[in-house]
């Protein structure tokens, strides 16, 4: 089976982080929560500024897949749903 992307989420995933970051306009925080099932969180203020707050200390690996999905959530792309037991949760 063939999976057939959007450029933007086809970019998200090639990016480099830090460059994906700097297009999208996306300020990466070290988050305060220290739960281990808490990955991050895509904010967006009525002002238009883009955070992506991300508990400190996880691996390269853990961070960059969870911001890539974080950022595929949050600019509501039209990706693959989470896999369990991720969750998204929107206010």
């Amino acid at each position: 089976m063939t999976v057939t992307l959007s450029p933007l989420l086809d970019h998200l995933l090639d990016a480099p982080l830090p460059q994906l970051l700097a297009e999208l306009d996306v300020e990466l925080v070290d988050s305060s929560i220290t739960d281990r099932t808490f990955f991050g969180a895509f904010v967006e203020h009525r002002s238009g500024r883009r955070i992506l707050s991300m508990p400190p200390g996880r691996s390269v690996f853990e961070r960059d897949t969870a911001a890539r999905m974080l950022l595929a959530e949050g600019l509501e792309l039209d990706a693959p749903p989470l896999p369990a037991p991720f969750e998204v949760t929107r206010g």
